[in-house]
This record gives C-alpha cells, sequence and structure tokens, in this order.
C-alpha cells in the first residue's frame, strides 16, 4: 500500500509545482482543469493497476521482476499520449512531468517487491512480496 500512497502524494506534489509554483493551468483540449483531487485519485488507480498487474504477472510468469517491468515501462509510454491533450504547451509539460512522476514511483516502487523468478516459498497471492514489508 505504501506505492500508492507515495504516488499520490508525489502526483500531488507535482501537481503543486506546476500549478501553484510554475502558474501552470493544467487543462486538457475539453476544457477540463486538472486539479489536485484528481490527480492524486489518478495516481492511486494508476498504481493498484500497476500492483493488480504485477500479483497477476507473479502467478504465472517465470521472471515476473522483468515481465512486469517491461509491461509497466510499455504502459508508462502509452499514457504519454495523455499529455498530448494540453492546451497550452506549458499544460502539456505539465501533464508529461505528472505521468513521469507516477510512473517512476510505481515503477521502482512496485519493482523491488516483484519475485525474480518462478515461486519457491509459495508467496504468489495477491500483495505476499508487498505485505512482507
Amino acid at each position: 500500500m505504501s506505492v500508492l500512497a507515495a504516488a499520490a502524494i508525489c502526483a500531488t506534489i507535482t501537481w503543486l509545482a506546476v500549478h501553484i509554483g510554475g502558474g501552470v493551468e493544467l487543462t486538457v483540449g475539453s476544457g477540463q482543469r486538472i486539479g489536485a483531487v484528481a490527480v492524486a485519485v489518478t495516481a492511486v488507480v494508476a498504481a493498484g493497476a500497476g500492483w493488480l498487474a504485477l500479483a497477476l504477472v507473479e502467478r504465472w510468469s517465470a521472471r515476473p521482476r522483468r515481465t512486469w517491468t517491461v509491461l509497466a515501462v510499455a504502459a508508462f509510454v502509452v499514457s504519454l499520449l495523455g499529455p498530448l491533450g494540453g492546451t497550452t504547451p506549458a499544460a502539456k509539460g505539465g501533464l508529461l512531468a505528472l505521468h513521469s512522476v507516477v510512473a517512476a514511483v510505481v515503477i521502482v516502487g512496485l519493482r523491488r517487491t516483484a519475485r525474480t523468478g518462478s515461486p519457491s516459498d509459495g508467496a504468489s497471492a495477491v500483495g505476499l512480496a508487498s505485505a512482507r514489508e
């Protein structure tokens, strides 16, 4: 659970730096403003999806850490299409920063909990690697 909280906190701090510190209005093409609550909730949802994906990969992959890392990096690359919807270059840059920060927290945070090979200790249930900490 700590990765979910870290993703939300880091995303919110990034939003504050971009919006308050940089004076950038994070708005997408539809005119929707991206606020701090939306940023935090989206970060938690993304981290939760990563955690679920890791649990599934650990269950069925011979090399779960490597497989999950490749999957997570691919998901991050695809997510970079989202910031293209920013209404200004500054908004696009801010959204890119948000995506990058959340991806870094989730990939690094969950990768360190992933098994490196086949389960030998029976710890393939959802979240057991994280629960040991």
